[in-house]
């Protein structure tokens, strides 16, 4: 009989096979970091691009008419009196047909064949609209944002989806908001005669203003309700204008196509001074300090890009460290979530006179 000798076997030793498992391991935590910040910055990059091209539309749909597209579009009232047929809300006066500055710039950002869909004539929940406004739009949609990027329901002030004509409603979803101002004017620009601003943010002195359904009373932003806004109206300057910003659907939800009479906004999550806000915050935010919004302290509340009072009306980014934001020239900018505060508000208005500091944005 013939043995054949068996030559020993090599192996992994269960210290060796221990060790590769922990370079392994090692160099992926040090790779993931690195993927990860890649991942973003090419995220980052898109976001930005988003914006730019909102921006250009914007300047080109002011070429083309001569102002700027309306915050959105609600049927004019001084006194709260309006036909049946245009829905208006007894809270905040808002009605049809409710285009926001978002469906007004469609033809130009490629996305005609959606304003062609449309019938601009009629009220955003009109029978003829309802498929398309629940479209996603790729350009209103940041993909550092979490929350959703689907349509969503419209819901009313207690949060239950608010029905017209017996039927729920559905918007597409944004995540880029148009600024206001400093001051908000949501539910207190209808029924209320008369609304408190902030005549100096340096002081904190207000002064009472009559309304009367026109939010030009109250807001010094660019973008509100039936604004028409022209570059001459921009006194402090455009590249001092804040225009656009963000707002991630994990915050609460926005919507490219405009706004709903007896809609409300909700928070995402709580937070001490966040609460739903009347239909105007689906498409505009505004920088504070408004008269009447205090904090717990007492103090007027500025809320930049992720101030942490979160507020359903303020811009809110999930890049690290800030948020983009459009200036009235055109220009996307990164703005850093520790940002000064007053400089802050005083980008945010676009004729209070303001100097600007920006050593200290």
């Amino acid at each position: 009989m013939i043995f054949k000798s068996r030559r020993p076997r090599k192996a992994f030793t269960l210290v060796e096979l221990l060790v590769a498992v922990a370079i392994i391991g090692v160099l992926v935590g040090l790779l993931t970091p690195a993927v990860q910040a890649s991942r973003e910055a090419a995220r980052r990059m898109s976001c930005g691009n988003n914006l730019r091209q909102i921006g250009l539309a914007t300047m080109n749909y002011h070429s083309a008419f001569r102002q700027f597209p309306a915050g959105y579009v609600s049927h004019p009232t001084t006194n709260g009196a309006a036909p049946p047929n245009v829905r208006i809300d007894p809270l905040t006066w808002d009605a049809s047909p409710g285009w926001g500055w978002q469906a007004a710039i469609l033809p130009f950002v490629e996305s005609n064949a959606i304003f062609e869909a449309l019938q601009m004539d009629e009220p955003i929940w009109s029978e003829h609209n309802r498929r398309t406004v629940a479209a996603t739009l790729p350009w209103t949609l940041c993909p550092s944002a979490t929350g959703g990027d689907d349509a969503f329901w419209v819901r009313d002030a207690t949060g239950n989806n608010l029905e017209i004509d017996g039927q729920p409603l559905q918007l597409g979803r944004s995540h880029y908001v148009a600024s206001h101002g400093q001051e908000s004017c949501w539910g207190e620009c209808g029924s209320a005669a008369t609304g408190e601003v902030f005549s100096n943010i340096y002081t904190g002195a207000t002064k009472i203003v009559a309304i009367n359904g026109d939010a030009k009373q109250v807001a010094d932003g660019p973008f509100f309700r039936n604004s028409r806004t022209r570059f001459r109206d921009i006194l402090d300057g455009t590249s001092n204008t804040l225009f656009f910003g963000e707002h991630s659907s994990a915050l609460s939800e926005k919507t490219w196509v405009g706004v709903v009479p007896g809609a409300y906004t909700h928070p995402q999550f709580s937070s001490p001074e966040n609460g739903p806000d009347a239909a105007a915050t689906l498409t505009l935010v505004h920088s504070g300090p408004s008269g009447g919004e205090l904090d717990i302290t007492g103090t007027p509340i500025i809320h930049p890009v992720n101030f942490p009072t979160y507020h359903v009306g303020q811009m809110y980014s999930q890049h690290p460290g800030g948020g983009y934001v459009v200036m009235g020239d055109g220009s996307v900018q990164f703005v850093t979530e520790f940002v000064d505060l007053l400089i802050w508000a005083e980008i945010s208005s676009m004729r209070e006179n303001e100097v600007i500091d920006w050593g200290r944005f």
